[in-house]
């Protein structure tokens, strides 16, 4: 059983002299035809994981109103419906404890699998009358095909862009900036650079900087605060916090505790000049 403890700073982590040695060694970049590869098989390599994991591999995320008070606090009154978007909600392990637990909240959920959203689909908790969930490639398919433009209140993004490639990151933010209403924020969580899944990666993984892929054939970016801070202010977005999390796994059946980090992160989209003016 793993357990997180001591949650430690808010600064980068350092690495050990071995931990250095063992990143340095891994420096030697997928081929070309390889990554061209991945990109086009993204979409199946992550079906085949819900299909060998099915709705068993990602533990449900009961922290998340605990980390960011904004799903509470963006109402402007007591028992407001809020509506949101849960980007990349793979099974559902985010998007089922937030409706449990608030009862006010409509939500649209999408993910890349096919297999992930009828996983979402097939859970007894799932609701049309509160939850649309749709299959969507968010650095392609408009979101206002499914959800109105201007009208979600908050958009978690948690663990997703980290499987998207950097290039194609801002086309994701540029296409939740038009479902979100103005002076609204997207809640972002991810893995941060130096985390213990970064330093895993054997030599012949990595195809760029702080990007790598699994043996399963899913890939995963580690992201610093600048590349984040520059990733969401070029498309428009204010920051309001981005900060690392430092934390230790433990698994005390192993007899383990690994450093995990994590980059947590809030960004809203301006109020518009009109509304600035009337405040």
């Amino acid at each position: 059983m793993e357990t997180y403890i001591k949650k430690k700073s808010h600064s980068i982590r350092i690495l050990s002299p071995e931990e250095a040695e063992r990143l340095a060694k891994g420096k030697v970049l997928v081929t070309d035809f390889k990554q061209m590869k991945l990109e086009k098989e993204a979409q199946k390599n992550w079906d085949l994981f819900y299909k060998r994991n099915s709705t068993n591999f990602f533990k449900d995320r009961h922290w998340t109103t605990r980390e960011f008070q904004e799903l509470k606090a963006c109402r402007e009154f007591e028992d407001q419906k809020l509506t949101i978007l849960e980007a990349g909600c793979g099974v559902g392990n985010c998007l089922f404890p937030l409706l449990e637990e608030d009862l006010n909240i409509f939500a649209y959920a999408c993910d890349f699998s096919p297999r992930a959203v009828e996983y979402v689909k097939k859970n007894s908790l799932y609701s049309p009358e509160r939850c649309k969930v749709f299959q969507c490639d968010l650095t392609k398919d408009d979101l206002t095909e499914n959800i109105p433009a201007g009208s979600v209140d908050v958009v978690t993004l948690i663990f997703v862009l980290s499987a998207i490639h950097p290039d194609k990151m801002h086309l994701v933010l540029k296409n939740i900036y038009k479902v979100l209403k103005p002076g609204k924020c997207v809640l972002f969580r991810d893995y941060g650079l130096y985390d213990h899944a970064m330093l895993r990666f054997k030599s012949g993984s990595k195809l760029g900087e702080n990007f790598y892929v699994r043996q399963d054939g899913t890939r995963s970016y580690f992201f610093t605060e600048e590349f984040l801070f520059q990733l969401f202010t070029s498309e428009g977005y204010e920051q309001v916090a981005n900060e690392y999390v430092q934390r230790e796994t433990v698994n005390r059946k192993e007899g383990l505790c690994v450093p995990r980090v994590f980059l947590q992160g809030k960004f809203r989209k301006p109020l518009e000049k009109t509304e600035v003016l009337a405040d």
